[in-house]
């Protein structure tokens, strides 16, 4: 990989808090970061998200994630940037 295409890489770690039990939104976040680009994973027992790929696809997708579907309402989030590190092959809903 070249540096400048791993400089335009970047992580994110997101939780989000409100109206966002049992709106279908873990599925909202796989279908989006799927139609993206997205590699990571969606925890089941909180919102919380872990997610890696080409910098602006990141910020298109924590767009959406503080948006949700039209039945959820975030109320509150947590974002935190990080490095690219490959950790993820794909994007999935971690049932645990």
């Amino acid at each position: 990989m070249m540096a400048d295409e791993n400089s335009s890489r970047a992580s994110i770690h997101i939780r989000v808090w409100g109206c966002v039990q049992g709106v279908g939104f873990r599925a909202y976040v796989a279908q989006k970061a799927s139609l993206l680009g997205i590699n990571g994973n969606v925890e089941h027992d909180q919102v919380e998200t872990h997610a890696e790929g080409n910098r602006e696809a990141l910020e298109t997708f924590l767009v959406e994630v503080k948006k949700g579907p039209s039945a959820s309402n975030v109320t509150e989030d947590k974002v935190e940037w990080g490095v690219f590190r490959g950790e993820f092959k794909r994007f999935r809903v971690r049932w645990f």
